[in-house]
This record gives C-alpha cells, sequence and structure tokens, in this order.
C-alpha cells in the first residue's frame, strides 16, 4: 500500500514511491514547461497582423516578444529564491495563475501597449514556472529516474517551441491574432489543477520572508540582466551604439556590485560557494554557450532556407520545425540514456554531436539543396536534446533542499541569456559576413557566406563548452576522490 504524504514531504523523503501521484504530478510539471515555452514561440507569427492591428511600426510590435523575454530574464533567479523561502508549491501555484490570467489581459488588449505589458506580466507568470518546474522535479522524481523526469521536460519545452508557430498559424487563419493568447486559458487551468492536486506539499516556513530574502541582491541582479538583456537587444540600424555600450557597462558595473553584496549578505540570493562547485558552474557555463549556438540555427535558417535556396515561407516554417520535432523525439530517450550511462558522458556525446553538425553548416553551399540543411540541424538539435537532459540532471543532483529554487532559475537564466546572445551576436556576426546591413537583399552566395561564417565561430562556442566539460569532470573526480 502506497504512504500518503504528509505536508512539507517529498516522494524522495520516504521509502516508497505513490506511482499515480508522481505521474501526474509530472505531467503538470510537462504542462507548465510546454505553456512558458509555447508563450516565447507563439507570438512571433503574430507580429505582421499586430502591425496592422495597432498601425505600429515593426520595431514597436517587437516589444510584444521582448516584453516576455526580458521579464523572464531578469526575474528568474529571484522567483526561483522566494520559492526557496515561502514554498515552491504555493508559488507554482500562483506562476500559473498569473500566467493564465495575464493570457487573458493580452487576448483583450485594446492597444500596443497595453497587450505589452500584459505579455510582461505574462513573463512574470512564465519566470516562475520554468524557475520552479526543475526544482520540483528534483522533489517529485525518484533520484534514479530524475534523468527520465529531465527528459520528458525537455520534450516538452521542444514540443512548444515547434508548436508555437504552427499553432499560431491556424489559430490565427481562423480565429484571428487575440486567439493565439485564449487558448492558453483552457491550458492553464488543466495545468493548475494538476499542480494543486498532485504537488509535494511545501514545508512549513518558521521563519518570514523578509528575513530569509535578499531584497537588494534580487533588485541589483534585475537591474545588472535588464541592462544586459536591452544592450544585446535594443539597436538603431542593426548598429551597436554608444547606448548599448552604456548598458553593458551598467551590466559589467552591476554584476560586480551583485557579487560584493552577495558575500556580506545575510541570507544572500545566490551562495557564492555554490560555485566552487565545478560541475555546477561548469553546467551553468555550457547551458549559456550552447543555447548560444542552437539560437543561431533560429537566426540564420530563416534567412538562408528563403534568401539561398529561395523557399516560400511555408516551406522554410516546415524545414524549420523539422529541429525542434527532433529534440521533442530525443528528449525522453535522453532521460532514459542519462539515468543508465551517466551525466558526464551523456553531455560529452551531444556536444561532439552538435560539433559534427556545426562542422558541415560551416562547410555547405547552395548547391547540396535543402537534404544538407536538415541534416546538420537534426544533428544539431538531438545533440543539443541529450547535452540539455544530462546536464539539467548533473546540475540539480546533490543539492541541498533549500537551493533548488535558486539553481533551477540559475540554469534557466543561463539558457534565456544565451538566447538573447545568441539572436543580437550571431545575427550580427551572420550580416557582417553577408557584407550587408539587410541580408534580405543580399544576393544567395552571399547569404550562404553568411551561414558558413556564423557556423564557423558556433563550432569554436562548441568547442569551448567541450573543453569545459572534460575540464569540469576532471575537477569534480580530484574533488570526490578523497571521499571515496
Amino acid at each position: 500500500m502506497n504512504p500518503i504524504l504528509k505536508p512539507g514531504t517529498s516522494v524522495n523523503d520516504v521509502g516508497a514511491k505513490p506511482p499515480s501521484s508522481i505521474k501526474w504530478a509530472l505531467t503538470g510539471l510537462s504542462l507548465s514547461m510546454l505553456l512558458s515555452s509555447l508563450g516565447t514561440s507563439i507570438a512571433n507569427v503574430a507580429l505582421p497582423m499586430l502591425v496592422a492591428a495597432f498601425h505600429a511600426s515593426f520595431q514597436q510590435v517587437q516589444w510584444v516578444v521582448l516584453a516576455y523575454l526580458l521579464a523572464i530574464t531578469t526575474l528568474i533567479v529571484g522567483v526561483g529564491r522566494i520559492g526557496d523561502v515561502i514554498g515552491r508549491r504555493r508559488l507554482m501555484l500562483t506562476g500559473i495563475f498569473i500566467f493564465t490570467f495575464a493570457s487573458i489581459l493580452c487576448g483583450i488588449a485594446a492597444s500596443l501597449w497595453w497587450l505589452i505589458a500584459a505579455r510582461a506580466a505574462q513573463g512574470l507568470g512564465a519566470a516562475i514556472m520554468m524557475a520552479l518546474t526543475l526544482a520540483l522535479v528534483s522533489e517529485t522524481a525518484p533520484k534514479e529516474k530524475t534523468g527520465s523526469a529531465m527528459g520528458l521536460l525537455g520534450t516538452m519545452s521542444a514540443i512548444g517551441t515547434a508548436l508555437g508557430p504552427t499553432l499560431g498559424g491556424l489559430l490565427i487563419a481562423g480565429f484571428g491574432w487575440r486567439s493565439i493568447f485564449f487558448i492558453n486559458l483552457p491550458l492553464g487551468v488543466l495545468t493548475f489543477i494538476f499542480a494543486y492536486l498532485h504537488l509535494p506539499a511545501d514545508r512549513k516556513s518558521t521563519t518570514s520572508l523578509r528575513a530569509n530574502f535578499d531584497i537588494a541582491g534580487t533588485l541589483l541582479l534585475a537591474v545588472t540582466l535588464a541592462a544586459y538583456a536591452l544592450a544585446m537587444t535594443v539597436h538603431g540600424n542593426s548598429v551597436f551604439g554608444l547606448l548599448n555600450i552604456a548598458l553593458l557597462l551598467t551590466a559589467v558595473s552591476g554584476a560586480c556590485v551583485f557579487v560584493l553584496i552577495e558575500t556580506k549578505a545575510r541570507t544572500p540570493l545566490i551562495q557564492l560557494s555554490m560555485f566552487q562547485n565545478p560541475r555546477q558552474s561548469a553546467g551553468l557555463a555550457m547551458s549559456a554557450i550552447v543555447t548560444t549556438v542552437v539560437m543561431a540555427t533560429l537566426v540564420v535558417g530563416p534567412f538562408y532556407l528563403s534568401g539561398a535556396l529561395a523557399l516560400d515561407t511555408a516551406s522554410v516554417g516546415l524545414v524549420m520545425s523539422s529541429g525542434p520535432f527532433i529534440a521533442a523525439l530525443t528528449g525522453v530517450p535522453a532521460g532514459r540514456i542519462v539515468d543508465r550511462w551517466g551525466a558526464q558522458q551523456v553531455s560529452i556525446t551531444g556536444l561532439v554531436a552538435m560539433l559534427v553538425g556545426c562542422f558541415i553548416f560551416s562547410i555547405i553551399t547552395i548547391r547540396f539543396g535543402i537534404a544538407a540543411y536538415i541534416a546538420p540541424l537534426v544533428i544539431i538539435t538531438a545533440g543539443y536534446a541529450l547535452f540539455q537532459t544530462a546536464n539539467n540532471t548533473s546540475v540539480m543532483s546533490n543539492i541541498s533542499p533549500d537551493q533548488r529554487g535558486v539553481v533551477s532559475g540559475m540554469l534557466n537564466l543561463s539558457r534565456n541569456l544565451g538566447l538573447i546572445t545568441g539572436a543580437s551576436v550571431m545575427g550580427a556576426i551572420f550580416a557582417f559576413a553577408a557584407n550587408t546591413g539587410d541580408v534580405t537583399a543580399e544576393n544567395p552566395d552571399a547569404v550562404a557566406r553568411g551561414m558558413q561564417m556564423t557556423f564557423s565561430v558556433s563550432l569554436i562556442f562548441i568547442l569551448l563548452a567541450l573543453a569545459i566539460a572534460v575540464l569540469s569532470g576532471k575537477l569534480a573526480r580530484k574533488v570526490l576522490l578523497p571521499s571515496v
């Protein structure tokens, strides 16, 4: 007979695990991952319609996407720490509610700025869900099945990313742009029900949030991350100008002050000592580097397929979806492979696959056609699915329960910083190599040259991640050796 969990007890705290409760809890967490990733990708397809609906410029409607991404990036670590203090289940339910209610506000928006503000609120809900999902998996699934659970979440994230443009296009064609936000209402309610009924109860805290939460550090980190994100995304005529430099210097200065504050804080937002763990610090660094490369496929791909291979919009979308589709198929098997072979070995295997894919991209030319584009894209995305599952498992393993939320937030933060850096830096490299500020106006050979250069740089990035993976493994073994 399965035991009944007492409040404040996770399934990892008891000998016998209730399989049905674990299954439904993971279903709720999977849906939360699906919703947050769907929110990232589904709005892009509506941008042309928003330009017409609100009589706005393209630069203005871009903030419908940027507001969501900036909210997640700046808040994700702070909300993870709040979850550690006040209870992850309680905050998770709050995040699902905020995301769902903000989706309704997006759907009924009467002006563009209303829509942008609602998207920022939606980003707050998504930040909570993303930060706490990995942490809750660590205390919900049995330790020997953590890799499989992480693989499932990776699959749902990939499905959300792949489904967004397709689902958004169908909804807009049938019901208008507002429907891409209203679709979150039934999904949000379903996610809330699963989370409310099946997530493990929170441990009762004996101290207040004020006593356990680093308010100054949280605000400073939010400002620092916002400055970095804005430096990478705000520009005029595709030029990295004085404003960008000022924002970047603000971010660097903020990071230095943040480290100083955290060393003196009574209850720091981030315990800097955790970076002494080579696997955790390496995992965060590799996550940012690898996601930067993955974003390059999303930035460069549409231009290469339409400008160099002359595909129409529908064909470009179909080819581009092959990557997330393969990642979705790879996620669950990747988790099982991690459980069997270990995170370190699988992580390196995924990076090697990505290295091969980047190399192929760096040498292919137009005459090789569509198949030559799909093959390395599939290799890169399958390798990324392996790496992400293994890396998440490695970082989230063997950490104290009171740090799970903040470490999960750090993982998602590194991923979002990679997305922002990839979109800006890799896009700039592509435009520079194509020798134009407007790649849509270039000839096919120039576009192909831009792609080759972009993935030559990506090749260097993956080599760096591989070096970090190997060195961190050696350092971790040296640290563990005395206690063996």
